[in-house]
């Protein structure tokens, strides 16, 4: 019986693979629909769009949609707005917010626990309730209508979100390393620069592309702060679309699938470094 009960389970295993592969397509394929039509739609003409029940290939097929979109509005412009906008705020992050985790992960100082508590509290407030203190100050200084309110806030700590997860990734590496370069004389800082940063790539990366993201999709702020059309970002120029009277929904869309191209090579080339950072992040809380 007891062999029996052995041979069985190779089988059973096999089973649960083959099925969890299926769950995982299964889901892949339900995630991927949306871009599916989005990509199908943007080369369909306007009326096409709407048509019930709808068609999944588009008649006639139109990839002057292309050209028209990233010519009816100056989108070379808006995409070099969100690139600098996007690289600020990743350099900005990538520093500020694996600083504040070395000291949290490394540095013991009196009430640590309690200052990183009251970090991880900032992420219930929500954007939203600051809006109106941050636009006040903001106008004060002189800064709407201009890059700074969407790129400096960021060399302030990077994030909560950040800190959290770079101070997992920090507190992974062996502590006899910083014991061994402190023997040798080498400072907090030099530790910090030359030993934790060099080894915390995956997670750093994993960073960056989440900052890269938030600030190409941003929305809010660009509408909030930015006034003139040149200042504006891919996200705000999207918007710009539709008017008071008429949304042209084949071009918005087209528009659209082109400005998720640079997001879409973003992860095709760091995903293994991502998903890295993703998994060493949680081998110690």
């Amino acid at each position: 019986m007891a062999l029996r009960k052995v041979s069985n389970k190779p089988g059973s295993e096999k089973a649960w693979h083959w099925f969890t592969i299926f769950l995982l397509f299964f889901f892949a394929v339900l995630m991927f629909i949306p871009f599916l039509w989005l990509l199908t739609s943007s080369f369909k003409t306007q009326n096409q769009i709407f048509q019930y029940p709808p068609s999944w290939i588009p008649n006639p097929f139109r990839p002057g949609n292309y050209v028209r979109a990233l010519t009816y509005k100056p989108f070379a412009l808006y995409f070099r707005n969100s690139m600098i906008i996007a690289t600020l705020n990743v350099i900005a992050v990538v520093f500020t917010a694996s600083f504040c985790a070395y000291g949290f992960a490394r540095i013991r100082f009196k009430g640590r626990e309690f200052w990183f508590g009251v970090v991880m509290a900032t992420l219930f407030l929500p954007y939203t309730i600051l809006i109106v203190p941050n636009f006040l100050i903001f106008t004060k200084l002189g800064w709407v209508n201009t890059f700074l309110p969407l790129t400096v806030p960021l060399f302030f700590g990077g994030g909560a979100f950040n800190i959290f997860l770079l101070r997992q990734f920090f507190r992974t590496i062996p502590e006899e390393l910083a014991d061994a370069a402190r023997i040798d004389g080498c400072t907090e800082f030099g530790i910090y620069w030359r030993i934790f940063l060099p080894l915390a790539k995956p997670a750093l990366i994993t960073v960056g592309i989440f900052t890269f993201l938030a600030a190409w999709n941003d929305l809010l702020g660009p509408i909030i702060y930015l006034r003139s059309p040149d200042k504006f970002t891919v996200a705000a120029g999207l918007a710009s679309f539709r008017s008071q009277t008429d949304i042209s929904w084949d071009l918005q869309l087209a528009a659209a699938t082109a400005m998720t191209v640079p997001v879409i090579l973003l992860f095709f080339f760091t995903q293994r470094y991502f998903i890295k950072g993703i998994v060493m992040t949680g081998l110690k809380g």
